[in-house]
């Protein structure tokens, strides 16, 4: 087990019809409580980082050490470029060993969007990498500095898009947002029925912390195979970090953080029907 391509976590996942957690992470000890947390319930295991996120955590820096930590696992690891908003930096990555990237034009009108995913296609299979892009537009944004309105992706443009561009994996908008949900989740399951009987390719779900276990394995059932979880982890680890007696050094502050993370990413695997995959 060690680094491979998201496609081949993905193409498992659709065969035995469950779902897989990818973790966005911003330090070592996120990195390592992450791959803690599945190899000891034997699951498949996402990586990323997005974009907006390099100013806290640089590419060149936690690029390396989420390569080199999925090499060195015991379990199937893909380090994952999520929400690649420019070439330079979907190329970097790409350099430094990540397997999948995700180009997001999802802001742009449909035809710049094709267009575009297919030139940031082309690049990620010079390098053998697995590709996803976003239709319609998923609320909130990735870093929660711009609340965007949800809009729902289309069945008829989902169809065109993914035979257009020749993508491996379709980010959809169902209700769905980025951060925490202000209110219940409202998912649209049947626009994600329609979306999954018409296109043959892995679905993905953005926007996953805050949604409930019911409404998870709804999703799976219903062809969701990537879940996207950033919030849930970050704030597992702050409100760890903030609560219990005070820290008496930094190695213990420090092993703290990686267990919270890998809290939070063991609930989220169990909750994806995950466990034991491997």
């Amino acid at each position: 087990m060690t680094l491979v391509r998201m496609k081949e976590i993905l193409t498992h996942a659709e065969e035995h019809h469950y779902g897989v957690g990818a973790f966005s992470v911003a330090n070592m000890e996120m990195v390592i409580g992450a791959i803690r947390a599945a190899e000891e319930l034997r699951s498949p295991l996402i990586l990323q980082i997005a974009e907006v996120r390099l100013k806290h955590s640089p590419l060149s820096i936690i690029g390396p050490m989420m390569v080199a930590a999925a090499k060195a696992a015991q379990i199937p690891v893909a380090v994952h470029f999520d929400h690649g908003l420019t070439e330079e930096k979907i190329r970097e990555a790409l350099e430094i060993g990540f397997t999948s990237i995700m180009y997001d034009g999802s802001h742009d009108e449909l035809e710049k969007n094709i267009a575009e995913t297919k030139k940031m296609t082309a690049l990620a299979r010079r390098y053998g990498a697995t590709v996803e892009a976003e239709l319609g537009q998923v609320g909130g944004s990735e870093d929660g500095s711009v609340d965007l309105e949800i809009l729902l992706t289309s069945v008829e443009e989902a169809k065109c898009f993914v035979a257009e561009t020749g993508i491996d994996a379709l980010a959809i908008a169902i209700g769905n947002v980025h951060g925490m949900y202000k209110g219940d989740p409202c998912l649209r399951f049947d626009r994600l029925e329609e979306i999954d009987q018409a296109v043959e390719i892995p679905l993905v779900l953005h926007g996953g912390s805050g949604i409930s276990e019911d409404d998870f394995r709804k999703s799976i059932n219903l062809g969701i195979r990537k879940i996207n979880v950033a919030t849930a982890t970050f704030h597992n680890v702050v409100n760890a970090v903030n609560t219990g007696r005070p820290f008496s050094d930094y190695f213990s502050y420090h092993e703290r953080v990686i267990e919270a993370a890998a809290e939070s990413v063991k609930r989220h695997m169990r909750m994806f029907q995950s466990v034991g995959r491997v």
